[in-house]
């Protein structure tokens, strides 16, 4: 399982460095918005944290955005395996509460 998580994060890792290379042109639903004609009523975000897919300081705006896929990595790796280990645990649980006989009991 380990090696299958490793490989993943290679892969990731590696599409985040091409992430420069990505489209310039505005996303599906900024794409819609202003097809439509209602960009201009939508609000910025209470906060970013990586405004347009960048790290704030960093001047160059490649290795900017380079930086900002490689924390987006880190960041959905780490939640998903908390999450991972979170359900691995109830499910530990349960499995020690179960005796192992699978017949009804009286």
């Amino acid at each position: 399982m380990r090696q299958i998580l490793l490989v993943g994060l290679v892969i990731a890792g590696f599409i985040a460095l091409l992430s420069p290379l990505a489209s310039a042109h505005p996303d599906g639903l900024e794409r819609v918005a202003e097809d439509h004609g209602f960009l201009e009523q939508a609000r910025d975000a209470p906060y970013q944290v990586l405004p347009d897919y960048t790290v704030p300081g960093v001047s160059n705006e490649r290795v900017s955005t380079i930086l900002a896929g490689l924390v987006g990595v880190a960041v959905v790796t780490a939640g998903t395996l908390a999450a991972a280990r979170a359900l691995s645990r109830g499910r530990t649980s349960a499995a020690q509460s179960f005796d192992g006989d699978a017949r009804p009991r009286d």
